[in-house]
């Protein structure tokens, strides 16, 4: 059986049994709900009406969210190239509309989540769309909860598909990913999972867990910061579709900076 962990949506081992527990849950940035582990497949979910609801985020740009929500809630991103398309952060399921769409788009090149909780569905994704590799950072391999010969596991940063450069910046993982895409108009428009979050203020955060609220060191902080500046990017999504719009590096500049002067005390005048 194709088994789900129904809190984080992540593809377990296919075993006759559900596992004993999610280890992506037990883990401190995540968390078990009080009623314990629980666990569905991708047929089930169809079966009670949940699809992917797809939309255009900007030209050659689509987000991809299973409705009704299906573990963590995440919109994968369909990035559209002249020579590939990737497939970045991945849906908890493939259900028959979502795999249409993808193909009528053109397919997808490669598969790459930004990290553990976005692993998804995306080895069955893999398979759906005809055993396209999907890329792994090496720092994250123990995560992965169903092996499968379509992994690829990579640690040095190289172009998944033609034009779209992919690095690791770490934070909240040690392999946390990050993917520049060119955009329609050129400008670069960067994919940066959670490796931030866009916040209602318009500027974003930086956290080791977000559920849990436990912050990052300012090396952490630097390291992500330091990943971002290897790309030209005016624009920024982070894995909910969260956006920046424009001049996105200096946002991310300025709400670094923010970060770090109250992490290390510089405004504790005002606490």
């Amino acid at each position: 059986m194709e088994w789900m962990c129904s809190t984080c949506g992540v593809e377990q081992a296919i075993t006759d049994e559900p596992p004993a527990a999610c280890a992506i849950c037990s883990d401190e940035r995540q968390y078990v709900l009080p009623s314990g582990p629980g666990w569905t497949t991708s047929q089930a979910l169809i079966d009670a009406g949940h699809s992917l609801s797809i939309g255009e985020l900007e030209p050659g740009l689509w987000g991809l969210r299973a409705e009704p929500k299906v573990g963590i809630g995440q919109t994968a991103l369909l990035a559209v190239g002249a020579s590939g398309n990737l497939l970045f952060d991945v849906p908890p399921l493939v259900d028959p509309a979502g795999l249409q769409f993808i193909e009528s788009a053109g397919g997808v090149a490669a598969i790459m989540a930004s990290h553990p909780h976005m692993y998804g569905a995306q080895v069955a994704w893999s398979h759906a769309l005809g055993g396209v590799p999907v890329y792994v950072a090496r720092a994250d391999a123990e995560w992965v909860q169903r092996e499968d010969p379509v992994i690829v596991l990579w640690d040095e940063p190289f172009e998944v598909v033609p034009g779209v450069p992919v690095r690791q910046v770490g934070g909240h993982f040690r392999g946390q990913s990050i993917a520049c895409w060119r955009g329609a108009d050129g400008a670069g428009v960067l994919l940066a999972g959670d490796a931030c979050s866009v916040r209602p203020d318009g500027n974003v955060t930086f956290l080791r867990s977000y559920p849990n609220i436990i912050p990052l060191s300012p090396v952490g902080i630097g390291r992500i910061v330091g990943g971002f500046g290897a790309f030209s990017y005016e624009r920024l999504y982070d894995n909910f579709a969260g956006r920046l719009a424009s001049e996105a590096a200096r946002v991310v500049g300025f709400s670094a900076q923010r970060y770090v002067e109250w992490i290390t005390g510089q405004h504790d005048d005002l606490i």
